[in-house]
């Protein structure tokens, strides 16, 4: 596997981890079947995921772009879905995480 292939399962397992962060609020706290279902097998995904592209890549910028990854996919959806709040902070901070995800993956 060439380097550039474990940044697209890694940009996945990060998809993956948007999914089940925002799954968690339809679990209802693991109440309701289907949806925790569902979060658990995006979990099981992600972590599968990043474990593999952590064989190509530095641990500790593959985990920190898939974290970033992560957290800027659900900031996005807990926006569009869930109505929560936009703030110029909330903003500043999402573009920082950004930035450092590509410094991070520019610098590798």
């Amino acid at each position: 596997m060439v380097s550039s292939q474990a940044w697209i399962i890694l940009f996945i397992a990060g998809l993956f981890e948007t999914g089940w962060a925002i799954g968690l609020k339809y679990t209802e706290g693991f109440t309701r079947l289907i949806p925790s279902v569902l979060t658990v097998l995006a979990m099981a995904i992600s972590v599968f995921l990043l474990g593999i592209a952590l064989r190509y890549l530095p641990v500790g910028t593959g985990y920190a772009v898939w974290v970033g990854i992560g957290a800027i996919g659900t900031v996005i959806l807990g926006i569009i879905l869930f109505q929560d709040p936009v703030s110029v902070g909330r903003m500043v901070s999402v573009g920082l995480i950004l930035a450092g995800s590509i410094g991070l993956k520019l610098a590798s």
